[in-house]
This record gives C-alpha cells, sequence and structure tokens, in this order.
C-alpha cells in the first residue's frame, strides 16, 4: 500500500512536469539547429572565402540548408541586403536561438575586427561536430549502463537466495548447536 501510495505521488509529480507542446516544438528546433550549425558554418565560410558580400553569402547558405536554420539565414540575409548592421543582426539570432549564439558570436566579432571568417567558422564547425561525437559516446556508455541494471535486478535476488541465505542460516544453525 505504501509502495503504490509512493508510486502515484511519484507519476504525479513526473506528469505535471511534462512539457507543453510549445516547450517541446521549440526544444525540437533547438535541436536540429544544434546539429545544423557545423554543415552551415562550414557553408559560410566556403561562401565567405569565395569573395562573396555577406548578404549574398548568407542568402545561399540560408537556401542550401533545410528548416530550421534556413529560413532564420534568409531573413538575416535579408536584413544585411537593406544595410542593417551585421552585428546587430547576428546578436538577435544569438539571443532568440541560445543554439546558434556560438555562430553569432564567431560573425560578430568577425564582422567588427574585419578579419576574415572562414576560419573561425571552420573551427567552429569542427568543435561542434567534437562535442556531438563526444555526447553520441557519452550517451552510447550510459546505455551499456542502464542495459545492466535490469540484469542486475533479476540476479541480485536470485544470488543472494541461493548463495548467502543458506550460508547464513548454516552458519546461524551452527552456532545456535553450539550455545
Amino acid at each position: 500500500m505504501l509502495a503504490g501510495a509512493l508510486l502515484a505521488v511519484g507519476l504525479y509529480r513526473w506528469l505535471s512536469r511534462a512539457p507543453s507542446p510549445a516547450e517541446r516544438q521549440f526544444a525540437w528546433e533547438e535541436e536540429r539547429l544544434v546539429r545544423q550549425l557545423p554543415f552551415t558554418a562550414e557553408l559560410l565560410a566556403a561562401c565567405l572565402g569565395s569573395a562573396a558580400s555577406p548578404a549574398s553569402a548568407v542568402t545561399a547558405v540560408g537556401r542550401s540548408v533545410g528548416a530550421p536554420m534556413g529560413p532564420r539565414l534568409v531573413t538575416i540575409a535579408a536584413e544585411l541586403g537593406l544595410g542593417a548592421p551585421p552585428e546587430v543582426c547576428w546578436s538577435r539570432l544569438g539571443e532568440e536561438h541560445p543554439a546558434l549564439a556560438p555562430l553569432a558570436r564567431c560573425l560578430v566579432r568577425t564582422s567588427l575586427s574585419g578579419a576574415p571568417a572562414a576560419g573561425p567558422l571552420i573551427g567552429l564547425a569542427q568543435a561542434r561536430r567534437s562535442a556531438a561525437a563526444r555526447a553520441a559516446h557519452a550517451r552510447v556508455r550510459r546505455c551499456g549502463v542502464l542495459a545492466t541494471a535490469p540484469l542486475g535486478l533479476c540476479f541480485l535476488p536470485a544470488f543472494v537466495l541461493i548463495s548467502v541465505v543458506p550460508v547464513v542460516l548454516g552458519l546461524t544453525t551452527g552456532f545456535a548447536r553450539s550455545i
């Protein structure tokens, strides 16, 4: 009865924290943006390295990359084409989407300093890919640990009942006879 009450309380707390559909959609978009970030950074580096104007480079990349990254880049390209300061456009992108903050910081730095953006963008892409690989390896290791939990729950009681309990019973009866 106590276990049922604890289970009910746990389920109530877990279900009350379930994310809303809007929160799930935002999290899904952020995850997709993180996945698209390395490819987008490399495409931007290639376009900007070929002496294309920033607005045309961002337009080309925005049309090449699918949703959810593409429409955001096309919007920024339109703003850049109309003469908006690049620092404002990129920093606003980073504020609206935390997953894109590293890309925004990189492009703000290069637009303020006048340095070529290709090198930092390639470095950002490599860093994001290695971070994704480390996260995937961590998930794989965690999966192996979680797979052993059911085995432990099944075999531990059997081990205790077959090996520990008979030894303890034998010792206690031996001690009881000697007293």
